[in-house]
């Protein structure tokens, strides 16, 4: 793979752009622009920390709000959904003789 004359172009417009940018980063008004940057960039992170704490309060409230609003709608989910996990896990525990395997079809010819 040959560098050609379009990646040389795109390498050089790139160079320029970084010089370019770092000439106006150089200057007060640059300056301005990276503190501005600076302290957005500290506000999102304390943002994003404050987050992170509230999170397990948060999914709690929602796992008891979902709950509530659950059992409130379909006051008989509980017991359907014991009773299904009680067929799933009652099934795993039946030995081999008890349960019946289905015949297997021959294949057609």
């Amino acid at each position: 793979m040959g560098i050609n004359s379009k990646h040389l172009a795109t390498f050089i417009l790139g160079a320029a752009a970084g010089v370019a940018a770092h000439k106006y980063l150089q200057t007060e008004e640059g300056e301005k622009l990276l503190e501005d940057l600076k302290s957005k960039a500290n506000n999102l992170k304390a943002d994003a920390e404050g987050a992170i704490d509230k999170a397990p309060e948060y999914f709690e409230e929602l796992k008891a709000k979902g709950a509530d609003t659950l059992k409130s709608s379909f006051p008989d989910a509980e017991a359907f959904f014991k009773d299904l996990y009680e067929k799933f896990v009652g099934s795993k525990g039946t030995s081999s003789a008890d349960t019946e395997v289905a015949p297997v079809p021959d294949p057609i010819s």
